[in-house]
């Protein structure tokens, strides 16, 4: 199919029920189809919106364009879950069905008000010559998962932004409401966060102008303020900033900034980190959205997927996932993710480690290794037959530590341009220990009780399901298969 402008923005009415359920078939029937993580029913799944608990349930949404793995008409798909593991798919919440949001319902957020759900998103509507116009839409979703709209934007783009101006949390503090969005300055074409207050949840909105924080590329997409261990820290994308400040490799990072402490009304945003850190290691994480559940625990979920790149399942239909969800923590001023205790609850057919030889994990697999210090060597996963080519992990854990992944020899090359490995350094002459977590063409490795996290996509082909470490090293594993869903 060729996509044009116009097959991309045709209403949802215009497609066929038929089209929809051969796209779902060949999604399901897919050989790199995850079970346990957030997947898109059909088409392209996109940035996680309005994780919050309401009604007794952790409720999250994705950005879907549900026709193709292309970027196209948006709308909202609503899951919830009583655990953050066992997600049930309600089906399409928020549809892009008024003046406000004609070409999309983009990202935003959501907080539990009374017995309803308040969402608050970026509407996207080009006009005739196809410039782009951004509104920030609110909603109420009651506990049947009706949603009514808002009327009028919540809050129209100033004249100090360029049409770059989306993706908003809406926070609560002191009995009023604020809400930070990314934003693109229209002087100096800088990446900003842009702050907003409000005495009801309605409006009138005012403008508190930027966060007291530098300018970070050209945009910043996605920005969430969470609490954790009651330290103010930002989460966000910055797009175009330069690698002088933060060395990264994908195409976009993921980033956060820890503070000491935040001033809602003012901006000012005190902290003793001195550049944004790098939220997870690997290759495919984006969009991350964190929030305080009303115990005050802060959790994050990512999209497992980046703007402007391809994967193989393109060509099924069907593209990305979420993350698990993750629980935060801080530590020396550095977050540690951990996942959340009822993966758990996934585990089956426990058996010891001892991966010398080529083990069979199956397709989704929990393993946890501890490698002894002062040595060095290559743990293969998702081997072939022979142990040769598969997603690798080199380590060295004595002088010179670090880990190294590679899923050059993982099968079919994954935007290879940015390149195929993602390194870290470890803690000199330390044990190493490493949690591990295949969902068939994902992997999720925490290192270190969460210190650092390395997400990617892997496409092997169908079969490669084995695991093999170099022969000589030391240490003690064990490995769980895992319940598909």
């Amino acid at each position: 199919m060729e996509w044009t402008r116009e097959k991309r923005y045709l209403p949802y009415s215009k497609w066929d029920a038929l089209t929809l359920l051969k796209l779902q078939s060949q999604a399901a029937r897919s050989e790199y189809q995850l079970q346990y993580h957030i997947r898109p029913m059909s088409g392209l799944l996109n940035d996680p919106n309005g994780f919050s608990y309401f009604n007794g349930k952790w409720q999250v949404f994705y950005q879907s364009y549900p026709f193709g793995a292309v970027h196209g008409l948006k709308s909202w798909v609503h899951l919830e879950s009583p655990d953050l593991v066992h997600w049930q798919n309600l089906g399409q919440a928020v549809l892009p069905d008024c003046d406000l949001d004609s070409h999309g319902a983009y990202s935003g957020s959501a907080k539990a008000i009374g017995d309803k759900l308040f969402l608050m998103y970026t509407g996207n509507v080009r006009d005739e010559n196809w410039v782009r116009h951004s509104y920030q839409v609110g909603a109420f979703m009651d506990q049947e998962g009706n949603v009514e709209k808002i009327k009028e934007p919540l809050i129209k783009a100033p004249d100090h932004v360029t049409e770059h101006f989306r993706d908003p949390q809406i926070l609560e503090h002191d009995g009023k409401y604020y809400a930070i969005l990314g934003a693109q300055d229209a002087e100096t074409k800088s990446g900003h966060i842009s702050l907003y207050r409000a005495e009801k949840i309605e409006g009138p909105w005012e403008d508190l102008g930027y966060v007291d924080l530098p300018a970070m590329g050209y945009m910043v997409e996605c920005p969430n303020l969470v609490f954790v261990d009651g330290k103010p820290v930002f989460i966000f994308c910055p797009q175009g900033l330069d690698k002088k400040v933060t060395d990264y490799q994908n195409v976009y990072p993921n980033m956060y900034w820890v503070g000491e402490s935040f001033d809602f009304d003012t901006g000012h945003f005190e902290t003793k980190q001195k550049a944004p850190i790098n939220l997870d290691e690997g290759f495919d994480v984006y969009a991350s959205q964190a929030f305080n559940a009303p115990d005050g625990s802060a959790y994050v979920v990512s999209w497992v997927g980046l703007p402007d790149m391809t994967y193989p399942t393109d060509e099924e239909g069907w593209a990305n996932c979420f993350s698990q969800v993750k629980k935060l923590s801080l530590k020396h001023g550095h977050l540690l993710q951990k996942p959340v205790k009822a993966m758990k609850s996934l585990r089956s057919d426990k058996k010891p480690f001892a991966g010398h030889h080529l083990m069979d994990l199956g397709n989704q697999t929990e393993i946890k290794l501890d490698i002894h210090r002062g040595q060095e060597g290559t743990l293969t996963l998702a081997a072939d037959e022979a142990g040769e080519h598969g997603l690798k992990l080199h380590f060295k854990t004595g002088n010179g530590a670090s880990l190294t992944v590679d899923r050059g020899e993982a099968g079919e090359a994954v935007n290879p341009e940015y390149g195929t490995a993602r390194s870290i350094s470890l803690p000199e002459n330390e044990d190493l220990s490493l949690r591990i977590y295949l969902d068939h063409s994902l992997f999720e490795i925490f290192i270190d009780g969460g210190r650092e996290v390395i997400t990617g996509r892997y496409f092997a082909p169908k079969g490669q399901i084995f695991a093999k470490m170099s022969k000589g090293v030391s240490y003690k594993g064990k490995s769980w298969k895992l319940k598909n869903m």
